[in-house]
């Protein structure tokens, strides 16, 4: 199939593609809940015929298609799930369900999807080798959608799989890709400082957990700082202290601790793990105290295999020459498409759908977040074109 001929195609496409994520985008579901998103799109992919359906979960759909030709099996993910966000945007096909919404640009992730599928499936007859559209549920949940999905088998002959993520954050007209780490570890810790509670007036007969517990934070402050080298990437951040009650005369039993650990290195990763234990036990034990600390591992870093990051690069160079190509740096945020690459050699790009002169610039899981609808043609086009060139 000629470059020419999937531009036509993608051209009348678009509007079905348009349709579909504003009807997703008004319709939004929690994670592990997309059970009306999961029939909508399996009802889709139906009626295009000529697709290997499957529920390899309540609320996952998959789409099989063999070309004509002998080649590999390339897997194509698109995540639908929404966020307890009430929506701001005042936008027509705004979310009809209060405080769910489509604030990270899944809608769009899907709807791309199923117009590739929709594409591919008529040019069968060119395609090598297996296409398979993964519909991913809960990703912005962990332990997400897509290690159930690995779980359930969705991955058993594959090759290769590739991924998009919209960014708001990213001008329309520029495509991010990046070998190695793409996304960060995205971890998280809890401990309990637990003491010995009394009245204000006589500190010196309790073991005071919220002092102990300021110093605690302090110590978990310097951890980046003086225990990860300085050009590797960590963030440690406490996003919660909760301590004491109504009664300022009263100095509690314990005080609780939370935070969010991000890294790229697994290295790094497990360091951050045993230093904010030993700061939490060490500085709790020097006061008196004790420390429980529970340290839970969420999604791993997205990573991009060189060699299939090299062959899309160049088919980004030789097929978007009206976009601005770039080597981007990774971001720490979380993304559950780890699950997958972590099995399989796997290409996660950005595609930048940000627009300032419409207004677009709000961050993801922003209440009043958008996408600027033109970047999903670029996603369409990327889908598609990987399918066929990619597979042989």
């Amino acid at each position: 199939m000629s470059s020419n001929k999937v531009f036509q195609d993608i051209d009348k496409v678009y509007q079905e593609v348009i349709e579909w994520r504003r009807y997703l985008h008004k319709n939004p579901e929690l994670s592990f809940q997309e059970h009306h998103t999961a029939q909508y799109v399996y009802d889709i992919l139906e009626s295009f015929g000529g697709f290997e359906l499957s529920r390899p979960t309540k609320t996952s759909v998959l789409a099989r298609i063999k070309g004509a030709k002998p080649g590999k099996v390339i897997a194509l993910r698109a995540d639908m799930d929404a966020l307890p966000i009430q929506e701001e945007t005042n936008l027509p096909f705004a979310s009809a369900h209060e405080g769910i919404m489509h604030a990270c640009g899944h809608d769009g992730h899907t709807a791309m999807l199923l117009g590739a599928a929709k594409i591919i499936k008529e040019h069968k007859d060119e395609l090598s080798g297996e296409i398979v559209f993964i519909f991913q549920h809960a990703e912005e949940l962990p332990p997400g959608g897509a290690k159930e999905m690995v779980e359930a088998g969705v991955l058993e002959g594959v090759d290769q799989v590739l991924g998009i993520h919209l960014m708001s954050t990213i001008p329309y007209g520029t495509i991010g890709i990046k070998h190695g780490s793409v996304t960060s570890a995205s971890d998280t810790f809890n401990i309990v400082v637990q003491g010995k509670g009394g009245h204000a007036s006589t500190p010196e007969l309790t073991t005071d957990p919220l002092a102990t517990g300021a110093q605690i934070v302090t110590g978990l402050h310097h951890i980046v700082s003086r225990s990860v080298a300085p050009l590797e990437s960590g963030v440690l951040s406490v996003t919660r202290f909760l301590g004491g009650g109504q009664a300022l005369n009263v100095i509690p039993d314990k005080v609780e601790i939370g935070g969010s650990v991000r890294t790229l290195n697994p290295e790094v990763r497990e360091l951050m793990q045993s230093r904010i234990t030993e700061v939490a036990e060490g500085i709790a034990k020097a006061h008196g105290a004790e420390a429980n600390v529970t340290y839970t591992y969420g999604y791993s870093s997205v990573v991009n295999e060189k060699e299939l990051t090299d062959k899309v690069a160049n088919l980004l160079e030789a097929n978007f020459t009206d976009k601005n190509i770039e080597w981007i740096d990774p971001m720490l945020g979380g993304e559950d498409f780890s699950a997958f690459s972590d099995e399989k050699p796997g290409c996660f790009i950005m595609i930048g759908s940000g627009n300032e002169e419409k207004g677009i610039t709000f961050p993801h899981h922003h209440p009043k977040f958008d996408i600027d609808e033109e970047a999903m043609k670029d996603g369409l086009k990327f889908h598609v074109l990987a399918a066929l060139t990619l597979s042989k």
